[in-house]
């Protein structure tokens, strides 16, 4: 163990060792035969918390080079993509922690990881909004989230397809933006 082992890099590794078994076994079969379900004292919904905000941070890290130069459209992509192409080997491990997180008992856990995912991603491609768009650009974005990541996990192209789809509802995004723009010019008018 290095000396700068620390008990959250412990507990990530273990995390991800646990996702890799976890769409064959489970995740919390998977965690205790590893000996390590002991770091989520709250069961289950601990560990699929863990695993969610591991892979934030890495799509956050993964995501840095392909975002320079873009704008905030681009930007928001790249996180978005980073996301999904760190979890492509452990689609099956994400598929039964959604099973778990529709169970109607979860769903405040669902809400808060997608909510703390849609945070990261704005975080992360420069939004520094303190405003009511703040709230605004969240739930549009957790919408193009939650599509995009239902069409990821039945897509076994290897995410080519996936991101055509996140590029339509972006684009959706921005045309309605222009819309909009357009309406509150008329009516200033």
């Amino acid at each position: 163990m290095r000396s700068t082992d620390t008990a959250a890099d412990r507990r990530d590794r273990a995390t991800l060792a646990v996702a890799a078994q976890a769409g064959e076994l489970g995740w919390w079969r998977a965690a205790r035969e590893a000996g390590v379900d002991f770091l989520y004292p709250g069961g289950l919904p601990d560990l699929i918390d863990s695993y969610a905000d591991l892979a934030d941070r890495r799509m956050v890290v993964d995501a840095t080079a392909a975002m320079t130069g873009k704008g905030l459209t681009g930007r928001v992509r790249a996180l978005v993509a980073a996301r999904f192409a760190a979890a492509e080997h452990e689609r099956a491990a994400v598929r039964r922690a959604v099973a778990f997180l529709a169970l109607p008992g979860n769903a405040a856990l669902n809400a808060r990881l997608l909510a703390r995912t849609v945070d990261r991603v704005w975080h992360g491609a420069g939004d520094v909004s303190a405003d009511f768009s703040w709230y605004t650009k969240r739930a549009i974005l957790a919408a193009v989230y939650g599509a995009t990541f239902l069409y990821w996990l039945r897509d076994s192209g290897g995410g080519e397809a996936t991101l055509v789809f996140l590029d339509r509802r972006l684009g959706d995004v921005g045309r309605l933006g222009k819309l909009r723009a357009r309406l509150n010019s008329k009516r200033t008018v």
